[in-house]
């Protein structure tokens, strides 16, 4: 029988109550710590078997969060033992390890990324990252000015909400339409981006507009950081899969009235794009910086070196 602790973090997952990548795989952790600790298996085969079914619970709430694979992934390979006893301490001591991480992970990573940015420097930002914007808060403690160049980011205008926390900390910052980029990429010295999601091969997925602007920098030589926390990495990818790009309802880029002076054209407003690993210089993570090409390592380490579902292995 699942654990009601379980049963009920599935649901909130499921229903969006729980949101937001680090909360949700730090809430999939924990559930499995406690469904672990309170586990009443008599041999390691019932007791792995009882994490199994508890994971299975978790990931059919939202199969396609990697945040949320990730989580388990971890715990999964952390899972060693020959007795009941010893697998439990093994499970819930790495559950407690992987939340303690996340709590830590966006400062870690903000302060690791701080060391790219230089004082004076003039950053260029697409959509809002968290992430990314750590780094220029930590440069900023550490006593260097900053200048911003903040994209707006259509059509949902994310950059708005980069531009506002940013002039909050008393960032001088300028906000472009998208396509004026190229323009101001001669008056930037860094391009500090986010993730939604990392392959294995390095290429990123994130907010649309973002691969134009990558290679547009690499044109102009301008150093384009990704900065993104370790559960943003794309395990399923070892084994070629991508991850899908979600198209956006189309009343984000034409209102019913403008529709109907238009006419009735085609609209296709796709979420994320895909940058390749070529147009990345570093990518930025709590558990330091790499190479686009040697963030497979870092997966292999953290994750397993399968893409397969631990949690359906007998």
């Amino acid at each position: 029988m699942t654990h009601q602790r379980v049963r009920t973090v599935s649901e909130q997952i499921e229903n969006r109550d729980i949101r937001g990548t680090a909360t949700i795989a730090r809430e999939t952790a924990q559930a499995i710590e406690v469904a672990a600790d309170d586990a009443e298996a008599e041999t390691p085969a019932e007791f792995r078997e009882t994490i199994r079914v508890a994971a299975r619970t978790l990931h059919e709430a939202r199969p396609d969060d990697d945040s949320l694979s990730n989580a388990l992934r971890y715990l999964f390979k952390r899972m060693d033992g020959e007795t009941v006893a010893t697998l439990q301490e093994s499970v819930t001591s790495a559950a407690r390890r992987f939340q303690e991480n996340i709590d830590r992970a966006r400062e870690t990573l903000g302060q690791i990324g701080a060391r790219r940015l230089q004082d004076g420097d003039t950053v260029m930002v697409h959509s809002h990252s968290a992430d990314a914007l750590a780094t220029i808060e930590h440069a900023l403690e550490a006593g260097k000015e900053i200048d911003a160049i903040v994209k707006e980011t259509r059509p949902r205008k994310q950059g708005h909400i980069a531009a506002q926390q940013l002039q909050e900390w008393g960032v001088p910052t300028t906000l472009i339409v998208d396509s004026a980029a190229r323009r101001y990429l001669d008056e930037t010295d860094q391009v500090v981006v986010g993730a939604d999601s990392i392959a294995a091969d390095g290429s990123v997925v994130n907010r649309i507009g973002t691969s134009d602007l990558a290679v547009i920098a690499r044109e102009r030589g301008v150093p384009v950081t990704v900065a993104a926390q370790t559960v943003r990495l794309h395990p399923d990818s070892l084994t070629g899969h991508s991850a899908g790009i979600e198209n956006r309802p189309e009343r984000e880029v034409l209102d019913d009235a403008t529709r109907k002076q238009i006419g009735e054209v085609s609209v296709e407003n796709p979420a994320f794009d895909v940058t390749p690993a070529r147009y990345v210089d570093a990518i930025v993570t709590e558990r330091g910086q790499y190479p686009p090409e040697s963030v497979v390592t870092l997966m292999r380490e953290l994750y397993g070196g399968s893409a397969r579902d631990p949690w359906l292995e007998e």
